[in-house]
């Protein structure tokens, strides 16, 4: 059996709230700090590391704390082919997967920074990007690279199986279900690593344990595979 990277969306969505920290504790904490800071640093922040690692769900989760602030963002990823005008409304710019920008998408992320951090208006917004690479590896256009690496820059490092582990027994026990090692060794090996898909996994498999009132074992996990 192939690995399997599942498409189960999160009832709650990524929040800063739900982020599996492990290694990445600090820029866990630099943004919770940020998002509960009235008198808010300008400074841009840079996020790098490997698919898996949380770049997205962590871009995310501080959309979703500015939102329910009242606080409006400007978003743009890789596919949005048409980004949209700089909006003097938002008082965040966040930028995610910068290091697959064409060149359109790098033309409006430049006028976003721009905007964002030398504004008409004297308001200095806040620019969050993430990428693949650190900056100096980043491949785009000169001025955009510099600016993304101008301020404070942080690597994300993907969870060790011993992490993935330790991680999907304490969610496994918030729920109140067994999750035996066989089972667990299953998940891990047979299905994709990303944590976030490992936890999706986990609650659909919880749901369906729930509805076919049987525990979760090896053959349910293949029997709810079958009946997706």
């Amino acid at each position: 059996m192939k690995q399997l990277a599942l498409d189960i969306g999160l009832a709650c969505g990524p929040s800063l709230r739900n982020f599996l920290a492990g290694p990445n504790l600090a820029v866990l904490q630099h943004l919770q700090l940020w998002v509960g800071n009235d008198k808010r640093s300008p400074v841009p922040s840079y996020v790098w590391g490997e698919p898996g690692s949380g770049k997205t769900h962590l871009l995310r989760g501080v959309q979703a704390a500015l939102r329910e602030q009242g606080c409006p963002a400007g978003w743009m990823d890789a596919a949005q082919s048409d980004p949209i005008a700089f909006d003097e409304k938002w008082r965040v710019v966040l930028l995610d997967d910068v290091h697959l920008y064409t060149a359109v998408q790098q033309q409006a992320a430049f006028n976003w920074f721009v905007n964002a951090t030398a504004p008409s208006d004297g308001q200095q917004r806040w620019v969050l990007a993430a990428g693949l690479v650190p900056p100096p590896d980043l491949k785009l256009r000169e001025d955009l690279r510099t600016r993304l690496g101008w301020g404070h820059i942080y690597q994300l490092h993907v969870l060790s199986d011993a992490e993935r582990r330790a991680v999907l027994r304490q969610q496994a026990d918030e729920r109140g279900v067994f999750l035996s090692d066989e089972v667990m060794d299953f998940m891990l090996h047979r299905f994709s690593r990303d944590l976030g898909s490992l936890i999706q996994l986990l609650d659909q498999l919880d749901g369906y344990a729930l509805q076919t009132q049987r525990a979760i074992t090896i053959p349910l996990l293949k029997s709810m595979l079958e009946n997706l």
